[in-house]
């Protein structure tokens, strides 16, 4: 079984995925615009004939699927939590998806071990990261 984050955005997916794909050394391997349908089994007005119907991407084993959703509010009910056992990674990850957006919790020692912080992105996603604890 595996489990797969599904993200809803406004207009901007392609934009939000590629941002992603870049931070998290990922590959798209699908965008599937709404106007690829076959005719008649997704009836979308014209201003979102381009925009993505889904999307798929891969990194370090992980996937993030998402698609644009006119009717979402992203962000708001779910974080992205990413675990990493490389503090040097972790850090430029957080520091990377930090780039316009806010900081809810810093990342820094945690007095569960490793270390922790959590963010809100520039497309209002809600993001974890974590390191391993290591001992002393």
């Amino acid at each position: 079984m595996q489990l797969n984050t599904y993200l809803a955005f406004n207009g901007n997916c392609e934009e939000a995925m590629r941002f992603y794909e870049d931070v998290l050394s990922g590959e798209i391997k699908l965008m599937m615009r709404f106007s690829e349908a076959p005719p008649g089994e997704f009836p979308v007005t014209e201003e979102m004939k381009n925009q993505i119907m889904h999307c798929s991407l891969e990194f370090n084993g992980c996937t993030i699927l998402a698609s644009d959703n006119t009717q979402s509010n992203p962000g708001n009910n779910f974080s992205l939590s990413l675990g990493s056992d490389d503090e040097e990674q972790a850090v430029k990850i957080f520091n990377s998806l930090l780039e316009g957006g806010s900081i809810i919790m810093p990342f820094d020692t945690v007095f569960w071990g490793g270390k922790f912080g959590m963010l809100v992105d520039k497309f209002g996603i809600q993001w974890m990261m974590s390191t391993d604890h290591k001992s002393a």
